[in-house]
């Protein structure tokens, strides 16, 4: 199933609405949504009025895996496969030109204004394709899926193979953790492994050092697959040995959080309130100045995506969005806690993508 050509159509809708004749893709994640190439040097002109005037470009490097993956349009061939597009919008009839405003360098847009000449007008469209790209369709869903259940997998190994475990360096059981996310099909790792143990785990983005993982440590794993091109995103919080009582407090009062927020993705509902059904408990426990991030975020060809949730951020959710709730209390110190899921929201309630169990395993 390639859906590719229906993507390009949904954004000529955007297209016209801009009132441009044309857009010049030139983020290789926009390209890649819009044409299945996957490789390291394209730029995509979408004509408004259909594929006929629409050019893909590469270099040479690529002609071949192009013809695989983007069989359906018209092939350019250039090392400056910018500036090459848009070259031909004078020959293609095309006098307003939108561009990625939100890409395009300075020294980018004085380029491609060169290029086209004085008898094109550039007009700033940022944002576009990445409004596209927030609610997700089957194929994307699909693979986002694949990237769950293969993250999923890999942490189930590594429970069972008695890898996390007292002695063993956080550094050691991240590598292990990625190999085995390898093992299972990924093209490799979302994003670096965040394995943070005792007051480390107090740190939200700690990076995994030599340090040693020690009994009655709280261990934060936030990991993810990567598959297809698309990420996966999950938390969970372990404690090496029987919880202390604080430590079974505080995973409480997270997982209630992340519940409350998970209950309340539904279409139309605010970002923000979504966000205030977690914090909300965390709050209520006495604990809201030590959630110092935002729910959580969209999912997709990028680990970070919109849509965003915050206390204050506008927009709200539709179905077909894949988003993360991953509210996280951390006491500096002594240790912290993050429960999260990758979800999708759907009419009737989400679907959650990340399966593993979220009680407080004790290892």
């Amino acid at each position: 199933m390639r859906p590719f050509g229906a993507r390009r159509d949904r954004l000529r809708e955007l297209l016209a609405a801009a009132d441009v004749d044309a857009l010049l893709v030139t983020d290789l994640l926009d390209v890649r949504y819009l044409t299945g190439f996957t490789g390291s040097n394209a730029a995509l002109l979408l004509a408004a009025d259909g594929d006929a005037r629409t050019r893909f470009c590469t270099d040479g490097r690529y002609v071949t895996q192009s013809g695989t993956e983007v069989p359906d349009l018209e092939l350019l061939v250039d090392r400056s496969s910018v500036l090459a597009t848009a070259r031909r919008v004078i020959e293609l009839g095309i006098e307003r030109l939108g561009f990625e405003s939100d890409v395009v360098t300075v020294d980018g847009h004085a380029a491609i204004a060169e290029a086209v000449g004085g008898s094109v007008e550039l007009v700033r469209a940022p944002g576009l394709t990445r409004r596209l790209r927030a609610v997700k369709d089957d194929v994307e869903i699909a693979a986002l899926r694949a990237a769950c259940a293969v993250a999923d997998a890999a942490l189930a190994d590594l429970l069972a193979a008695g890898g996390l475990a007292a002695g063993r360096t956080e550094r050691a059981v991240a590598i292990d953790l990625e190999m085995r996310m390898r093992g299972h099909g990924a093209t490799g790792p979302a994003f670096e492994t965040i394995l943070a143990a005792g007051a480390h785990s107090a740190i939200p983005h700690h990076r995994p050092t030599d340090g040693e993982l020690r009994r009655g440590d709280l261990v934060k794993i936030d990991f993810g697959a990567l598959v297809d091109g698309y990420h996966s995103d999950t938390t969970r919080t372990f404690v090496l040995g029987p919880a202390a009582g604080w430590q079974r407090d505080l995973h409480e009062v997270v997982a209630r959080a992340q519940r409350a927020g998970c209950d309340a993705l539904a279409p139309g509902v605010a970002l923000s309130t979504v966000d205030a059904a977690a914090r909300d408990v965390i709050v209520a426990a006495g604990l809201g100045e030590r959630f110092v991030h935002g729910l959580g975020h969209g999912v997709g060809l990028e680990i970070h995506e919109a849509p965003m949730f915050s206390a204050t951020g506008p927009g709200e959710l539709a179905a077909g969005m894949v988003v993360t709730v991953e509210p996280g209390v951390y006491l500096e110190g002594r240790g912290g806690v993050r429960i999260e899921d990758t979800l999708v929201v759907a009419e009737g309630g989400p679907e959650p993508l990340t399966l593993a169990p979220h009680g407080l395993v004790e290892v």
